[in-house]
């Protein structure tokens, strides 16, 4: 999500909008700060200055819609999670101005599928993002599947639902040589030791059970030993799930490959790159996923993605095509797919160019454009003959 709302805001910027994005403040940083000409980061005082487990920030709400109310002017509010929209839907209903919301992700009931590997929600959740659902003025889903999950677990109108993908950087995320690349891409995530003639496999995203890296580690276990990868994780443990990356590691011992499974921590944008463009193969995992920006990021890098079937990835990832779409969550089936990769270089070539080929036609102006458009469509008569001040919560 904050990958999405960065560059997007960037690329409405550099389109002539001024945009403000809104968070709260989580450590003891500055009260703002410019990311780029035309966007403020601004840090809002509501709760401890520290980071808080995700189901406890339905507390903050209200100390979060104070501090909302001492800025301004803006033309469109767009709150990105359903915290900022229960803080943010009453303020711009008071000011007379128009509230679009993105969810990134949905809450789901213990019964549904979709509950795998998460957490227990916080009380006013699934009741909150249904009020949002059904009381914004615009929905932005970032897949159909998202769109649709929208319509039928919350209740949102189909007609006020517009999709907008997101883009990628193809600059920065794009094919390099490994051998052009290993050393610097070594030496960015702190991998230690020779890069093994094998290559490595990579799966990135915030560690939690949600991401399915139980499967990604028992997957690469059931690779035949003379082709087995390594497996690079990037990434970090949030609050809420605290001793997970400790499981990780006694299950790979449990497979006897914990010398094969590397855990590298949170990565910048351009060292997430480099890993990218020198692996092999990227895995995405995941129980849920409203896209799988990851995926399109692998797409640009060149590199072919084994996914699961989950949500937004089936449409992230065309199978067969740019990668292999997988409805099974049996390590054996995942083995075989990342096993035809492996041994089957003209096979992994094809994934590659045709993975690279889609995403070089989705990128964050065209991502900006969509969103332009939806709030267009909502301003008052007047605001959009200029360029609209713009709130990202």
């Amino acid at each position: 999500m904050n990958v999405v709302v960065r560059h997007q805001a960037e690329a409405l910027a550099s389109a002539g909008h001024h945009v403000d994005i809104l968070t709260r403040r989580s450590s003891p940083v500055s009260k703002t700060m410019q990311l780029s000409p035309g966007v403020t980061l601004r840090f809002l005082e509501a709760g401890p200055a520290r980071p808080v487990p995700k189901g406890d920030h339905e507390e903050f709400i209200e100390a979060f819609r104070v501090q909302m109310d001492a800025l301004g002017p803006y033309d469109v509010i767009h709150s990105h999670h359903w915290f900022s929209g229960m803080a943010a839907l009453p303020l711009a209903r008071r000011r007379g101005i128009p509230h679009v919301q993105s969810f990134h992700s949905i809450a789901a009931d213990a019964s549904t599928p979709l509950s795998a590997g998460e957490r227990p929600e916080s009380p006013g959740r699934m009741a909150g993002e249904a009020w949002l659902a059904q009381e914004s003025d615009a929905l932005v889903a970032i897949s159909e599947s998202e769109a649709d999950t929208i319509v039928q677990r919350l209740g949102g109108a189909p007609e006020r639902i517009s999709i907008v993908l997101p883009g990628v950087d193809g600059i920065l995320f794009r094919p390099t040589d490994i051998r052009s690349v290993g050393a610097a891409a070594v030496g960015a995530a702190e991998l230690s030791g020779p890069i093994d003639i094998r290559g490595y496999a990579i799966v990135a995203g915030r560690l939690q059970p949600l991401k399915g890296l139980d499967l990604a580690i028992e997957a690469i276990a059931a690779v035949p030993e003379p082709i087995r990868p390594e497996l690079v994780i990037a990434g970090d443990a949030s609050a809420d799930y605290d001793g997970y990356i400790d499981e990780l590691r006694s299950l790979a011992a449990r497979h006897g490959i914990e010398r094969n499974v590397r855990f590298v921590g949170p990565q910048s944008r351009v060292d997430l790159a480099l890993l990218l463009s020198g692996a092999r193969v990227v895995l995405v995992p995941s129980h849920s996923e409203t896209y799988g920006l990851v995926a399109l990021e692998a797409a640009a890098s060149g590199v072919p993605v084994v996914a699961a079937a989950a949500g937004g990835l089936r449409e992230a990832v065309l199978d067969g095509d740019t990668g292999v779409v997988l409805d099974s969550r049996d390590p054996k089936v995942w083995a075989g797919a990342l096993t035809q990769i492996l041994s089957n270089p003209a096979f992994a070539r094809r994934l590659s160019l045709a993975a690279r080929e889609r995403a070089e036609h989705l990128d964050w102006p065209r991502s900006a454009e969509g969103l332009v458009t939806v709030y267009r469509s909502l301003v008052r008569p007047g605001a959009g003959d200029r360029r609209p001040s713009l709130l990202s919560a």
